[in-house]
């Protein structure tokens, strides 16, 4: 379908931790600061929208994870006088993990909320009783510990079965998915299998020198179709980039999209532009949210917003692409 159209103005990215321009005249002055979150979710519940990330904010990335809220996907505030506000930090309660706080995901069934993450280099989940936590578990523990495995996506699907998306280590970084419990809070190791081998030309990196690298999933099902969502390269590569497959089986196998990539900084305008998330807002639009590089510094990572753009292909497979005019500059307000 056609690309939506939008009200929002976007606020200009500075480059570092300076705020930028707001308030004025004889009311006290408003700071708005570009959000610092790398590998960034957002989840929307009754109304508000929530985002946290992989925090680029001093050492909160070893600490935990903040959140901030919106009506609007524009302006972001923590809810309180605080800068940022923790939802999960082992100082505070028990969770899996003390370092290494990366790539959350919350997921909401019957009233619990769910917090999915990366800490210590393995997946784990925890329970709070809202969005903004505090979430935490019966015992500090990952959710597989056998292996190196990293980015969780948790996915439902219609018959009720749950799927873990993820990425696990070995001769280079690439997606897996296994059967999972919710109750348990486990995988089925026997169900087990690698979503996609490193095929394409941009998938690889040739502007830094690592070992292959493909993360960052996110699953979404339309009109019967899966979409896997992924990002490929390195964070540290400008051209870190995402893409998509699809299967008609949760399980895959998967096919590339022969579009492939979809954003990438020739796209959206802006270097090492990866590692999101797939949500609908309010207005029945989908969005992906994103990374991109503090103007050439990848250790410094903001958020960014950007429409999707579906056309049904004859095939019944939608072409996805993104609105790369109406790129969302999202700000936080304190």
């Amino acid at each position: 379908m056609a690309a939506l159209l939008f009200s929002f103005t976007s606020c200009g990215a500075s480059d570092g931790n300076e705020p930028l321009p707001g308030g004025g005249g004889d009311t006290p002055e408003t700071k708005k600061q570009n959000i610092y979150y790398a590998d960034p979710t957002i989840f929307l519940d009754n109304g508000t929208y929530y985002m946290s990330g992989t925090s680029q904010v001093g050492s909160q990335s070893s600490q935990g994870f903040t959140v901030l809220m919106s009506d609007d996907l524009q302006e972001w505030t923590s809810g309180t006088a605080e800068t940022y506000r923790y939802i999960l930090n082992p100082a505070e309660g028990t969770t899996w993990g003390t370092a290494g706080f990366w790539a959350p995901q919350w997921f909401k069934e019957n009233g619990t909320y769910y917090f999915l993450y990366t800490a210590n280099e393995k997946v784990a989940m925890a329970q709070g009783n809202a969005v903004t936590g505090l979430f935490t578990q019966d015992e500090a523990k990952p959710i597989d510990a056998s292996a190196g495995n990293i980015d969780p996506y948790l996915f439902k699907d219609e018959d009720g079965k749950y799927y873990l998306y993820h990425v696990r280590f070995g001769g280079g970084n690439f997606i897996w998915v296994a059967e999972f419990d919710l109750e348990t809070g486990t995988i089925d190791p026997a169900t087990l299998k690698q979503c996609l081998q490193l095929t394409e030309p941009w998938e690889r990196m040739y502007n830094y020198d690592t070992s292959w690298i493909m993360e960052g999933p996110t699953v979404v099902k339309w009109e019967g179709v899966y979409y896997l969502f992924y990002s490929a390269n390195h964070y540290k590569d400008p051209d870190y980039a995402v893409g998509y497959a699809t299967a008609s089986s949760p399980m895959g196998p998967w096919t590339k999209y022969a579009g492939n990539p979809i954003i990438r900084r020739d796209i959206v305008g802006e270097k090492g532009s990866g590692h999101g998330d797939v949500f609908q807002g309010k207005d029945g639009q989908f969005y992906y949210i994103y990374h991109v590089w503090s103007g050439d510094n990848p250790d410094a990572r903001q958020a960014r917003i950007v429409p999707l753009v579906r056309e049904m292909g004859e095939d019944g497979i939608y072409k996805i692409s993104v609105d790369a005019e109406h790129v969302i500059t999202p700000y936080m307000v304190y």
